[in-house]
Parts: structure tokens; sequence; C-alpha cells
């Protein structure tokens, strides 16, 4: 009879599960000790059941192989930072020596914008130098424009406030006048009427 494919996934019933698991336990540990045997290797197997029962095998002895391993993980684990290492050095030599290529690139583009080292330049890029320099120019004049007006705008709205300031002031200078011509009236007129009573009782 031959038996059908099975089909990776966890198997619901439980009781069928706990026999598939001991079955193929079983198996494991057969094969794992014809491996140790017939090729004279190390082997070690730690198994949980789904309940957290603890099932083992060793050829040897299982903390002897435990140390072993260690070992070899800390050495494997200190070789791979090593080449990571030195991937990350080369990575940045490489990153270096094109960051002091664009630097050199830049420096000669700065010195030929001003006018230095002109010498070896050809008609197109002296042609490409003038084009730039009329584009800055450009940009230099627009934003010196743009300060000129926001300065006479901030200039005009300053004028505003001190025209209002000004019309503020007077308006209270004319009323003080005001008011103090008012009380210069009255006490006059009180001190003439007082002198003509004075006269009628004499």
């Amino acid at each position: 009879m031959v038996r059908g494919k099975v089909e990776m996934k966890r198997i619901e019933n439980s009781t069928s599960r706990q026999v598939t698991f001991s079955k193929r336990r079983n198996c494991l540990t057969k094969k794992a000790y014809e491996l140790s045997v017939l090729c004279d290797a190390e082997v070690a197997f730690i198994i949980f059941s789904h309940k957290g029962t603890l099932f083992e095998f060793a050829s040897s002895n299982m903390q002897k192989i435990i140390k072993r391993y260690r070992e070899h993980a800390r050495e494997t684990t200190m070789v791979n930072n090593s080449t990571e290492l030195e991937h990350n050095v080369e990575n940045l030599k490489y990153e270096t020596a094109n960051m002091v290529k664009k630097i050199e690139i830049l420096e000669v583009s700065k010195r030929k914008l001003m006018g230095q080292g002109l010498g070896s330049c050809s008609m197109d890029e002296l042609q490409d130098i003038d084009s730039r320099l009329e584009r800055s120019l450009k940009i230099i004049r627009a934003r010196k424009t743009q300060l000129f007006k926001d300065e006479i705008e901030r200039l005009k709205a300053k004028e505003r406030l001190l025209l209002q300031q000004n019309a503020s002031l007077r308006e209270k200078a004319n009323a003080t006048t005001a008011s103090a011509c008012t009380r210069t009236c009255t006490s006059t007129t009180t001190n003439t009427t007082s002198s003509s009573e004075r006269k009628g009782k004499l």
C-alpha cells in the first residue's frame, strides 16, 4: 500500500498528534544514533513537547557538545563581526574617496567662477561658466530688489505710524489749548462781574 503525502500543518486531533510525535521522535533518535556511529560524528538534539516535556539525545556527553557548540558559535560570531568591520571600513574608504573627488571638483569649479585657472578652459567651458554667472547675477539682483522693496514697505509703514502718532498728539494739544482758553475766559468773566458788583455797591 502506497502511503499518501503528509500535509505539513498542525495535527488538530490531540491523540493523533501525540502518536505522531512519539513515532517521529523515535525515528529522529534512531537516525541521530546511526549518523554518530556510521560517520563518527558528535550528534545531539533537544526537544520540548507541546506540554513542555524535555527529550534529548547525545552521542557522547551533552554538556561537552553544548560547550563545543558555544565555542564554535563564539568564533563564528567573531569572524562574522571581523568580516563586517572590514566591509564597513572598505565602504568608508570608498565613500571618503568619492567625497574627496567631489570636493576637488567643487574647488575647481569655484576657482573658475572666481576667474582663476581659466587658461585650460575650452570655449564651451567658458560659455558654460558665463551662463552660470549670468544666472547667479539674475538671482542676486532679484534678491537685492526684493530686499529694497521690503525696506521701502517697512519705511512706509513706519511713516504711517509716525503720522498717526503726530495727528494724535496734535489733537491732544489742541484739546488742551482749548480747555485752557475756556478756563481763562471763564476766570476773566468772573473777575469782571465781581468788579462791577463792587462798584455798584459803592
